[in-house]
């Protein structure tokens, strides 16, 4: 008995240890939500009942996923605003659920703690509930993500996101401007303006809400509108452009940190963000900088030079060059030998 209780755990270890996958690559699907380190739903529901603002930031990458990371922020969204910001088109419509995977897995890669929520882009969602259910299980299989969001109030999308939740995936909804809908809607227009505009903001978030979403975004409707809607939800609702009565907020990385100050995405960079940095200016600034460097000969010098090897090694490879018949290698080699770029080890 005693050889069995000794060996057998022995076994098992040397077994497992021959493994070449590690077992926490054994599953896919969104990563373990653990109380004590990812934000769950639990969190955002516990915040909303407190009356604790939510906070929601877009990311992209690992870089943008590990700031958010790092601040605390509560909610990571990989948008398809990735088609404007990223990818440089003048709408999220051309974004593909592919290009999508790919920052939804980047991110997933960077965020350790904030809930992550995938958009589900234009064209991967509205033919049926099968294609919805299909996508959101690829968005958190193959992308890692926690939770989906898809646009629009329709009869078919309100059906989707019903299929979605009952597939056992938490949907965040998303009324007022969707510009998915752009096409419908004119451009990128606000609503909720005149009161049939308004009625169906706040009827359109209560019908997602029975069909099972978790929270709702609101994008660009009146202030007063996005209070009546935060007011009739049980849900939380989490405002972009829709003032300050909303239970959480959500803005674009880049737009509020000012990172992109090229024309084409001025003309994008909507309204209602407010920039909390400047960052475009110091990323340009430094890119000046290195080039006036490298153009004058200044960059790099001896500090950012930093591999060394000793003269006699250098006489060596002189002569090893010359063998080779590489005369004038030899000779660069030997009118370098005794420039800073080398020590006397």
């Amino acid at each position: 008995m005693l050889f069995r209780t000794q060996i057998i755990p022995s076994l098992l270890s040397k077994i497992r240890c021959m493994s070449n996958i590690p077992e926490n690559l054994v599953y896919g699907g969104p990563k373990p939500q653990n109380p004590n380190q990812r934000v769950t739903l639990t969190h955002l529901r516990q915040k909303h009942k407190k009356g604790e603002p939510i906070t929601v930031v877009t990311a992209y990458d690992y870089p943008s996923a590990v700031h958010l990371d790092t601040a605390g922020i509560d909610v990571c969204l990989v948008g398809d605003s990735a088609a404007m910001v990223v990818h440089g088109h003048d709408t999220t419509l051309p974004i593909t659920l592919d290009e999508m995977l790919v920052h939804c897995r980047a991110v997933a890669r960077g965020a350790k703690t904030p809930l992550l929520v995938g958009d589900l882009p234009f064209g991967s969602y509205e033919s049926s509930s099968n294609q919805a259910v299909d996508t959101a299980v690829r968005i958190l299989k193959e992308g890692g993500m926690d939770a989906i969001k898809l646009e629009g109030g329709s009869p078919s999308r309100i059906t989707a996101a019903k299929a979605i939740v009952e597939a056992g995936i938490a949907v965040m909804g998303h009324v007022g401007l969707t510009p998915q809908a752009i096409s419908v809607l004119g451009g990128f227009r606000p609503q909720g303006k005149n009161v049939a505009s308004a009625v169906k903001v706040v009827e359109t978030a209560l019908a997602l809400q029975e069909v099972g979403c978790f929270s709702v975004v609101l994008e660009c409707v009146p202030a007063v509108v996005a209070a009546a809607a935060t007011s009739a939800l049980r849900i939380p609702t989490i405002g972009i452009g829709a003032g300050p009565f909303c239970s959480g907020q959500v803005l674009v990385y880049h737009d509020l940190l000012g990172m992109l100050q090229h024309p084409h995405h001025a003309k994008v960079t909507p309204k209602f963000c407010k920039q909390y940095a400047h960052v475009g200016d110091v990323i340009n600034k430094a890119l000046s900088e290195y080039k006036e460097e490298v153009m004058n000969g200044s960059f790099p010098g001896p500090a950012h030079t930093p591999y060394k090897i000793t003269d006699t090694e250098v006489n060596k490879f002189a002569n090893e060059l010359q063998k080779l018949g590489l005369d004038k290698a030899a000779a660069v080699v030997a009118e370098k030998i005794n420039t800073s770029s080398n020590s006397k080890d």
